[in-house]
């Protein structure tokens, strides 16, 4: 079942068509910055971290996240934004040897207004679920998982200021399984320069209410839109740091970023 679901993620994502944009690097940037703007992207997200445990053990994980816009009504969008990792680790719990395959997939589903608020805001509602796809006890939980998700953001003609939540509990586990209680937040301030280029700052937080312990890592991302052939592609890199993490938990990580866009045209 995990490899079937990742290999239609995988190739949903390898057959996006290629668009002829008609509109502007800048735009596109900007467009990149809101989690539930109209326009399909399917971003390949690569994330190293560094130096967990007595080991100093690594994770290395692919992230494809497809987001896909539909409209459902004349007034609002469907924002469905699915992420699954695939992983390699090694050594993350001690002397824990490696391990690699498919992790917990979590779609979300976001209901959102086409137009602003006439404060300029945009936001998104909608449910967030845990899928049990992880095809090892190290990669993932072997649990069902559901909650609420919400997104607020305000974009300047040069900016993006906004912040991202949900929650998940879990359900349907066996009886050896913990219970999972999360909550994830992501505040993000991005700042758009001339040629499609961006700067990001945010944190990927998240709280275990379970074992009363936040990890919370500060991403600082520098992206850039452009065009190789007919296709329109974003490429980006950064860095984070630990501002809070478990015992044991990672010390830094590296991020690398390919987006496939398909802009409006």
């Amino acid at each position: 079942m995990c490899t079937r679901v990742l290999f239609a993620i995988v190739l949903a994502a390898a057959t996006v068509p290629v668009a002829h944009a008609q509109e502007s690097a800048d735009e596109l940037a900007k467009k990149l910055s809101n989690p539930v703007a109209s326009m399909i992207s399917v971003p390949f997200q690569y994330n190293a971290d560094f130096g967990y445990g007595s080991e100093d053990g690594t994770k290395q994980t692919l992230n494809i996240q497809p987001v896909i816009p539909a409209s459902i009504s004349q007034d609002w969008n469907l924002i469905t934004r699915v992420i699954a990792p695939v992983i390699y680790q090694e050594d993350i719990a001690g002397k824990s040897g490696s391990q690699f395959g498919l992790g917990n997939i979590t779609p979300t589903f976001f209901f959102s207004p086409k137009q602003p608020t006439a404060g300029g805001l945009t936001w998104g509602i909608g449910p967030v679920f845990l899928l049990p796809t992880a095809s090892d006890d190290l990669l993932g939980v072997d649990e069902w998982g559901a909650g609420p998700s919400v997104l607020v953001l305000h974009q300047g003609k040069h900016w993006t200021v906004g912040a991202l939540a949900n929650h998940i509990w879990s359900f349907g586990g066996s009886a050896n399984d913990p219970d999972l209680s999360n909550t994830f937040l992501q505040p993000f301030f991005a700042r758009q320069f001339p040629g499609g280029r961006t700067l990001t700052f945010n944190s990927e937080s998240t709280y275990d209410w379970e074992n009363q312990q936040w990890t919370v890592p500060i991403n600082v991302l520098y992206s850039k839109v452009t065009r190789i052939g007919g296709q329109t592609l974003s490429f980006a890199g950064g860095v984070r740091g630990y501002a809070d993490a478990p015992r044991g938990g990672p010390d830094w990580g590296l991020r690398l970023v390919v987006t496939f866009l398909v802009p409006e045209h």
